[in-house]
């Protein structure tokens, strides 16, 4: 007889629990009842006994740490707990040796111990078992549905013993080999009681599904609560609140035993009691204790469970007040004749038994990290962008290039309408490779140019078919024959394939270029030589602030790492200088002469450049000159009193110069107030806080003024791009400065209260790299699909005239753009579909390249088959530009719930047709799909969307241009920042130590964590931190003399500081901008920032937890169901 647990009703008091906080979804707060600092999470977790030997209620020994818990669970033991927050890292330790199951399991803590059950060698493909499944139960299936990949998660079913040899089947692998849960510190193992058999697992046929079990809806009937004789001591009636429960608790070190503890809960022999059961999978090894997780509406109390659950998270923006930390023990516990007849124990889900993203970016690194990904096979998912592999190109372009939501696509629009997936790429055309991977090779075609198809236009590709002996050739995109020219035919082999198959790039390859002929080129003219022309705003707050001494001191040595072509002794790019307040200065720097000559441009209304010659000038033949002048700006301008700018008229003169130059190029602008100065482009301080969460807040995304919107068109028809470097130290209005820089794509770059002293670094890291990195110049990309799907929209930092062409005036290597694509007809299983990303752009030489990108997908008719090939990192990239568009036209709450309820639909059609039938009480999730609810909550709790007091309407504009362009690596890492042990690093190995989840919870007082997002890094020091290792890294004797001041890690010789800081040199080099250090210690003033990106736990500005925002998935996947 299967049990079905019931539901927690979210914001509804339950009798019998008087003086616990109960949240609604409203953010609503019960009245009377003190408010705590952390959420609807107070006091310790609730306990949980490592035995097949189910438990009675028990209450905690007295300071028992404080977790996050609900307020109703405050009163629970401390078993989860007592090991010290830093040692629980991810749930269980796993053993090197797990391996994945090929179908998905049921992640669901049973209640009676099983017979022994032996498992067969894993499939190769297999998806690996999760940490907690080694303390939970899996539960079969018996139907015959296809097995699809997912997981639930959930409290515990009750099954019934099945006895005898048909009931399962015999396997010759031992139990080891699938999941061991022993923690990795050698302890002994533990073993099973006196007289107890070892508790096993059943397998009635191969799970097709995994559900993490949740509530029934309200009305099914309710199962009575299992009874048996009490422990020794435990009277049924429950504790009196004074009196402490029978049987020891084991001690609270900082570490977590593996074996049996001394007086460990439940190690006591005796009948089983109702409450909790655990099947461990290894008889014969120690486990970590675990909790079961039930997530869902509650509406009444649940035999064997908690009270009903009732923190909910609050999903409107308003913050919620301060609360206190509960005190487990100061709370007294209802007598049991007030409690309703099944509330006997209180229950709170365990963060332990919900995906991990941490455990999911392990496995995939140990599975897939170690093979080269070959790209030859259709429609095969990459591994994931946190693990590093080597790809070996063969017929598909490389992830690094594009990445996809679903690599196996509907057939229908009908069933892409019914699943909600969007099919999405994420395309970054100029990415960089790592060294040992080879550039795309150049082709060369002479002066015929690019074979392609007649109709479309397709470039040649491996997906064309040679037919006729090779004389013709079919198009892989829209079908249509073409002749082979003459110089390009080449005779078939018997397989039909072409004999210098693997000698041209075009037929083999997924990436490649081709030199592109006058006829690609505007006006049908090869194009100069690109421009970079740095324009410096001298007002007075930037020489106050050190900018203008420390730019033009840097770019004397800075001038000599332009982009070059290959092995080109030196850059083609001629270069220009500007400086600027109300009005323009220009200056000659041409090679003939003494002295730099400067020329101001006062009439700013109608902009033109006073000198062509000697403007635009070649770096080496002009260096004294430009030396000269960079060593008289800050003198010039040291005594100005000019405080206002302006900065419409800077972009006109950059735009003017390369116009009369008949080249294209870049603006390097260094801007540092409103321009509030009378001239084109004038803006006002229009910042209002008040407007966010109201229907107006949209228009502080909004440009002021449609000048620059205009002016960013001019730009991308002349090949002008603009970065923008912002030092600001008040509003100065970024979503419309940064306009230009956004439809140009340029690169934003902000450093608020900027001084030279301490942001000089940062700055300069990000200038050299804007500088030097890879770029073309005057682009167009064009996205060309086979017949059934087509490019509907585009999302990055680019200009569209019409539907098909992103224009940009500039594409760097680190910029990304995001398509979706959308049925037109239906696609054929057979044929796949393919997807051509063609970009035409000037080199950092004028040479006019094409740079090719091919993938093909598989196509199905089966919905499992869709689940099965999605990729959750891609999924949210798209997800979070298109809600951060949304906001432009909507009110954040609008855009958050169109979120959310997307979300739903896809994981709730999951659930109705693919997943094998159970209860409505359990969660069930696509294995690839596990971590999309924790990754949405990141996105719905971010600035943009849910901004708390302290962000201003400026950060919100920077963050939300910088994601628009960002890849899946960048987005992954931004939303879900990367937590790593500092403590735990082994200095004699080049790994880094293995991250833990995003909580406060995992942080141990006693060590040393290192955070980072891409943009953030932080050190964060726990105060009971030990002194040698405070000693070996920052130089001080105590926690106390850590200067949290610091920008940069002492120099000293020890292992421990080469090692930590090779570590933030590495990471630096991963990311596209320099991230400054920042030092935390425990419990200071600046701990509050860093917590913002503990993105596990509830933020300041009202935005869920991750266990919160999965009950409240379930709850919308309920009522879609229903």
């Amino acid at each position: 007889m299967n049990q079905q647990g019931h539901m927690a009703s979210y914001g509804q008091p339950q009798p019998g629990y008087q003086g616990y906080q109960q949240f609604g979804y409203n953010s609503q707060h019960t009245a009377g009842v003190p408010t705590s600092q952390y959420g609807p999470y107070n006091g310790p977790v609730q306990g949980y006994q490592p035995t097949a030997v189910p438990q009675g209620p028990l209450r905690p020994t007295s300071g028992a740490p404080p977790t996050s818990l609900p307020p109703s669970t405050a009163a629970q033991s401390t078993a989860y707990n007592q090991y010290g927050q830093g040692d629980i890292q991810n749930g269980p330790a796993m053993s090197d040796q797990m391996q994945r199951f090929p179908v998905s399991q049921s992640y669901m803590p049973g209640s009676q111990p099983m017979p022994y059950q032996q498992y067969a060698p894993p499939a190769s493909n297999a998806q690996q078992l999760p940490n907690q499944m080694a303390a939970m139960q899996i539960s079969g299936s018996t139907s015959n549905a296809p097995p699809p990949v997912s997981q639930s998660y959930g409290p515990p079913t009750s099954h019934r013993q099945t006895t005898g040899p048909a009931v399962y089947t015999q396997y010759s692998t031992p139990l080891q080999n699938i999941a061991s849960n022993v923690p990795q510190s050698g302890n002994p193992p533990q073993l099973p009681f006196p007289g107890q058999s070892a508790p096993v697992t059943t397998f009635t046929s191969p799970p097709t599904s995994a559900g993490m079990n949740l509530p029934p809806p309200s009305g099914v009937p309710r199962p009575t609560a299992m009874h048996g004789p009490p422990l020794p001591g435990q009277s049924l009636t429950g504790f009196p609140p004074s009196q402490p429960p029978t049987g020891h608790y084991p001690p609270q070190p900082n570490h977590r035993p593996a074996g049996p503890q001394p007086g460990m809960p439940g190690v006591v022999p005796g009948p089983p009691t109702q409450g909790f059961q655990v099947h461990p999978t290894q008889p014969s090894q120690g486990f970590i204790p675990q909790q079961n997780g039930s997530f869902g509406q509650m509406r009444a109390p649940q035999p064997n469970y908690a009270a009903p659950y009732t923190g909910a998270p609050t999903y409107s923006s308003q913050p919620q007040p301060q609360q206190k930390r509960l005190d487990p023990d100061s709370i007294p516990s209802p007598p049991l004749n007030e409690l309703p007849p099944q509330q006997k124990t209180r229950h709170r889900i365990d963060p332990d038994a919900i995906p991990s993203p941490i455990q999911v970016i392990e496995d995939d690194k140990s599975n897939r990290g170690s093979e080269p990904f070959s790209t030859g096979v259709r429609g095969q998912v990459p591994p994931l962008v946190t693990t590093d592999f080597v790809i070996k190109d063969q017929g598909n372009s490389s992830p690094r290039f594009i990445r996809c939501a679903a690599y196996n696509l509907p057939c229908t629009s009908d069933m892409a309408k019914q699943c909600q997936v969007p099919l999405t790429a994420v395309i970054k055309p100029l990415a960089t490779l790592p060294a040992d991977e080879a550039p795309p090779y150049i082709v060369d075609h002479g002066e015929t140019g690019p074979i392609r198809c007649n109709r479309c236009k397709a470039y040649m590709c491996p997906y064309m078919q040679f037919i006729e002996g090779g004389r013709r050739f079919q198009c892989a995109f829209c079908s249509c024959v073409t002749e082979v020219l003459p110089h390009y035919f080449q005779h078939l082999d018997h397989t039909g394939k072409r004999m210098d198959y693997y000698d041209r790039p075009e037929l083999s390859l997924g990436s490649y270029e081709f030199l592109a002929t006058v006829d690609y080129c505007k006006n049908n003219k090869i194009p100069n030589p690109p421009a970079f022309i740095f324009m410096i705003d001298v007002s007075y707050n930037a020489l106050k602030s050190g900018l203008v001494h420390l730019l033009c001191e840097e770019l004397k040595s800075l001038l000599d790492y332009l982009p070059r072509e290959g092995n080109a002794e030196e850059s083609a790019i001629r270069v220009g200088f500007v400086t600027y307040n109300k009005v323009l200065h220009f200056y000659n720097v041409k090679s003939s002469l003494a002295q730099p000559q400067m020329m101001v441009v006062s009439d700013i209304a109608d902009m033109f450049v006073p000198l062509l010659d000697g403007f635009l000038v070649n770096v080496n033949e002009s260096r004294a000159v430009i030396n000269s002048l960079l060593e008289q700006i800050p003198e010039m301008f040291a005594d100005t009193r000019e405080t206002e700018t302006v900065f419409g008229p800077v972009i006109q003169a950059g735009l003017e110069a390369l116009k009369a130059a008949e080249c294209a190029g870049k603006l390097f602008i260094f801007h540092s107030t409103l321009p509030l100065a009378e001239a084109p482009g004038k803006l006002k301080n229009r910042d209002d806080k008040k407007l966010i969460n109201t229907d107006k807040e949209k228009v502080l995304f909004q440009p002021q003024t449609s000048f620059y919107n205009n002016l960013a068109k001019e730009c991308v028809a002349q090949g002008c791009s603009v970065d923008l470097f912002l030092f600001p130290n008040q509003y100065v209005d970024v979503a419309t400065l940064g306009l230009v820089t956004y439809q140009t794509g340029g690169s934003i770059y902000k450093y608020t209260y900027f001084q030279a002293q301490a942001d000089g670094e940062r700055f300069l890291n990000d200038l050299h790299r804007d500088v030097r990195k890879v770029i073309g110049f005057d682009s167009v990309m064009r996205v060309r699909t086979s017949t059934g799907i087509r490019a509907t929209d585009f999302f990055g930092s680019f200009y569209m005239s019409n539907t098909t062409d992103v224009e940009l005036a500039a594409l760097d290597c680190d910029k990304a753009i995001t398509v979706e694509f959308k049925h037109d007809d239906k696609l054929n299983e057979d044929n796949g579909a393919q997807i051509q990303c063609a970009l035409l752009y000037t080199s950092c030489s004028g040479q006019r390249r094409l740079r090719i990108h091919n993938l093909s997908l598989n196509c199905c008719t089966q919905l499992a088959d869709l689940y099965r090939n999605c990729e959750t990192d891609t999924l949210i990239n798209y997800f979070v530009k298109l809600a951060y568009r949304g906001v432009l036209s909507n009110p954040t709450k609008t855009v958050r719930d169109t979120l959310i309820n997307q979300s739903a639909q896809i994981l709730a059609c999951y659930r109705k047709n693919c997943a094998s039938p159970s209860s409505a009480g359990q969660l069930i999730l696509p294995e690839c799909m596990k971590l999309l609810p924790v990754y949405l909550n990141c996105v719905l709790k971010s600035d943009v969307l849910q901004p708390g007091a302290e962000v201003s309407t400026d950060d919100r504009a920077y963050i939300r241009q910088l994601i628009t362009s960002m890849d899946v690596a960048e987005t992954n890492v931004f939303f879900y920042p990367r937590l790593l042990p500092v403590h735990k690093m082994d200095v004699d190995s080049d790994d880094f130590p293995v991250a833990i989840r995003c909580s406060e919870e995992r942080l141990s007082k006693g060590g040393i964590y290192l955070l980072e997002n891409g943009l953030n890094l932080f050190i964060w020091v726990g105060m009971n931190t030990q002194h040698d290792l405070i000693q070996s890294i920052f130089n001080v004797q105590s926690f106390g003399q850590i200067d949290s001041a610091l920008a940069t890690l002492p120099m000293l010789d020890n292992p421990y500081s080469k090692k930590l800081r090779s570590m933030v040199d590495m990471i630096r080099a991963q990311r596209p901008r320099f991230m400054k250090l920042m030092i935390v210690k425990q419990d200071d003033k600046t701990e509050l920032l860093f917590k913002h990106f503990l993105m596990e736990d509830k933020s300041v500005n009202g935005g869920a937890s991750y266990v919160d925002f999965l009950c409240h998935m379930h709850k919308e996947i309920r009522q879609l169901l229903s």
